[in-house]
């Protein structure tokens, strides 16, 4: 089970439709995930009954919703993703996202730990990476503190509020 403490890493289900619908569309994460419209509720409904039904390299990627348990109550929080996989170089990226009430609480990192587990362990991939907006100073603690290191810069890479901004290219290789 993909699950640490009270954090667990599930798949995506019908009952997720109204959460993605609305974390889809929440135009502040548009520049990241370089989305230019909304989604329609029925796109996410195909989207919910198609994914992770595939060999995550067919695809190319994986998503989790990841799910908080307190008071036995459970409390979806987020998402986190593996993207851009690619089983000759045994690369993945990887992609986070929890909702505002929850961020500061260890969640993300603890979620983190539990895909690069998944990513080295089930899926052999030999590196994980992540681009990481300049100024995003809590995501880029996150990943470094997983041992992620920036390898690199790409300038001006995204247009976000009339500016552009680099962003930062960072991955985790394990050292055998």
């Amino acid at each position: 089970m993909l699950q640490k403490g009270t954090i667990k890493l599930r798949a995506v289900e019908p009952q997720d439709i109204d959460f993605l619908f609305q974390l889809e569309n929440d135009t502040s994460l548009w520049h990241v995930s370089q989305t230019f419209v909304p989604f329609a509720r029925f796109d996410m409904e195909q989207y919910v009954f198609s994914v992770n039904k595939q060999e995550p390299f067919a695809t190319g990627q994986v998503r989790f919703v990841i799910e908080h348990t307190q008071n036995n109550k459970k409390y979806v929080i987020g998402t986190i993703d593996l993207f851009a996989l690619d089983s000759i170089n045994r690369r993945g990226g990887v992609g986070v996202v929890i909702l505002e009430d929850y961020r500061g609480r260890s969640f993300a990192g603890t979620a983190l730990d539990i895909l690069i587990d998944y990513g080295f362990d089930v899926l052999n991939l030999h590196q994980l990476f992540c681009n990481i907006e300049e100024g995003n100073k809590a995501s880029l603690k996150l990943f470094e503190s997983r041992g992620f290191e920036i390898s690199g810069v790409k300038k001006q890479w995204n247009w976000k509020n009339g500016k552009w901004i680099d962003e930062n290219f960072l991955q985790l290789i394990p050292i055998d």
